[in-house]
């Protein structure tokens, strides 16, 4: 495969820019920081060093973007979310309002013990 093509165009497509994307931002975090490090160097240094890392970098995640196995990963990755279904918003708000109130439930009943426990050990056994 050249370098200029693209391996198997329009297939997985958006599942490849994201996750290109996100690799890329990692990347530029990564490249910022490096620069901060190399603060007490020369400008030169400090700008072509991660400059180059970056370039170098992105160049690699193009590459693995178009790898066969990589992308073909992606393309099936696609695929499968295309095929999930997916929950309502009313369903999800349930859902969520449910879960938030059986942690706060388990919340006050692990501290109504906790605190039947304290008076027991201090109290009781005089522990404390």
């Amino acid at each position: 495969m050249s370098l200029n093509k693209i391996y198997k165009r329009g297939q997985g497509k958006n599942t490849r820019i994201g996750t290109g994307l996100g690799l890329f931002v990692i990347l530029a975090i990564g490249c910022v920081v490096l620069y901060q490090q190399l603060a007490e160097q020369s400008i030169l240094v400090q700008t072509l060093i991660p400059a180059g890392v970056c370039l170098v970098l992105s160049w690699l995640i193009f590459w693995l973007m178009n790898k066969v196995s990589v992308a073909d990963f992606l393309i099936a990755a696609e695929g499968e979310i295309k095929k999930v279904s997916w929950s309502s918003r009313r369903e999800v708000v349930v859902s969520t309002t449910v879960v938030i109130c059986v942690v706060i439930i388990m919340a006050i009943g692990l501290a109504v013990i906790d605190l039947f426990f304290n008076w027991f050990f201090g109290t009781v056994l005089g522990l404390y």
